[in-house]
Formats: C-alpha cells, sequence, structure tokens
C-alpha cells in the first residue's frame, strides 16, 4: 500500500501502467478504509512467503556472480523466504557484490548497508 511507484517497478512483470494504477489506488482515502475496515474483519493481507531463512531480509546484486546467474541468486533468495530489489536504499540489507561492481557498491559503501562477497553469500544461503 506504502510502496512508491518506482519500488513497484522494480518488482518482476509490473510495468509502467500497473504501478500507476497500484498507486492511484492507494492514494484514494475510500479505498484505504475499506482495506482498514476488512484488517478490522480478521482479513490478513501478507506479501511474500512466511518463514524461510531470509525470511524479511532484501537483497541487492551487483557485478557479475561466478556461481550462478543473477536471476538464479534472486531465484534462491525467493525461495528462502527473502526479497530483492535492482536499486540500494536503507530498506536493503545486504547488498552481493561480483566482479566489477558497479555503483550499487559505491552507494551501499556510502549509506552503510552491509556488502557480502560472493562467497559470503554462498555461507549464508547453505
Amino acid at each position: 500500500m506504502n510502496a512508491e511507484k518506482e519500488e513497484l517497478l522494480e518488482i518482476y512483470e509490473i510495468g509502467p501502467e500497473i504501478a500507476r494504477g497500484l498507486t492511484e489506488f492507494f492514494a484514494e482515502k475510500k479505498n484505504q478504509t475499506e482495506i482498514q475496515d476488512l484488517k478490522k474483519l480478521g482479513v490478513t493481507m501478507e506479501y511474500g512467503k512466511k518463514g524461510g531463512k531470509l525470511a524479511g531480509k532484501t537483497f541487492v546484486f551487483t557485478g557479475a556472480l561466478k556461481s550462478f546467474s543473477r536471476n538464479k541468486a534472486k531465484e534462491i533468495v525467493e525461495q528462502l523466504g527473502g526479497t530483492t530489489t535492482s536499486s540500494v536504499s536503507k530498506k536493503v540489507d545486504y547488498v552481493v557484490v561480483g566482479n566489477k561492481p558497479g555503483s550499487k557498491y559505491q552507494k551501499a559503501k556510502e549509506i552503510n548497508i552491509p556488502i557480502l562477497t560472493e562467497e559470503e553469500f554462498k555461507k549464508i544461503i547453505e
């Protein structure tokens, strides 16, 4: 509900039209009230998988990984209950750096996001 258009665009298969529609929908007071009413009635609304070794953790990948493709790494994180995003912000828990990391690595250093090597990431997912 609180996601900005840019955050929504980072989600696989959400394009500009869907992102715009979602932000407009959730900006309307009437819709916010209805959702709150549903919550009061006991409807639970959850995003992502519950539990898992990486539940609640968000990862960003930058640079080339040796052991697997970036898509495979993202898939592993999601299977373990975590999430991935393509941009670095204070909401990110870890930035995983491969060979020749880009500007995401620099930004993570600037805002003190923990940086993991590929080997450290592999230990976490084992």
